[in-house]
């Protein structure tokens, strides 16, 4: 049902969606041409998975994002400066990264995680004139971007109570 509040919730999740893809993309630009539309995206898409109805829970979202985008940024620059991608080193740095999560006590970024080394590793195989260090400091970066831009804009603009409402997005735990 499209009411006041979906409208609401539908605007809010665009201007981070802009102002995340924008960000992503002029910082990573300053660094590697090559791959800053990438860089937008992947900024766009931390903003999007982090956003929530409120502040504290999207700082909570916020967390497991960054931590997660760390740990599978650390592991698949450390494999890339060793080896050249295949698609067993992927699911073999994914397997590890899991580990990593579990064993640090945060299987909530798991997801994110994994996914962080999948991109991180599937643009290196793409591209192979940025570096792994710099690949995955980007990568890193952007994700923090997005990531900054949907809590500050729950801060500015907060879209509910703290209460789950089913069907409307961005109102989520």
């Amino acid at each position: 049902m499209i009411n006041r509040i979906t409208t609401t919730s539908a605007i809010q999740i665009a201007l981070v969606s802009l102002a995340s893809y924008l960000c992503g993309f002029y910082f990573t630009s300053l660094f590697h041409r090559p791959s800053a539309q990438m860089g937008g995206l992947w900024a766009l898409i931390s903003g999007i998975i982090v956003l929530q109805s409120t502040w504290g829970s999207t700082l909570s979202s916020a967390w497991l994002r960054v931590i997660g985008t760390l740990i599978g940024s650390i592991i698949s620059a450390a494999y890339l400066s060793l080896l050249p991608f295949n698609a067993f080193g992927m699911a073999a740095c994914i397997f590890a990264t899991v580990l990593v999560c579990y064993a640090a006590g945060i299987p909530d970024s798991v997801r994110l995680a994994a996914v962080t080394v999948a991109l991180i590793m599937v643009i290196s195989s793409i591209d192979s004139t940025v570096s792994a260090i710099t690949n995955a400091a980007l990568r890193f970066g952007e994700s923090c971007l997005g990531t900054a831009i949907a809590v500050l804009a729950v801060e500015i603009w907060p879209q509910g109570d703290g209460t789950v409402q089913p069907g409307v997005p961005g109102n989520t735990r």
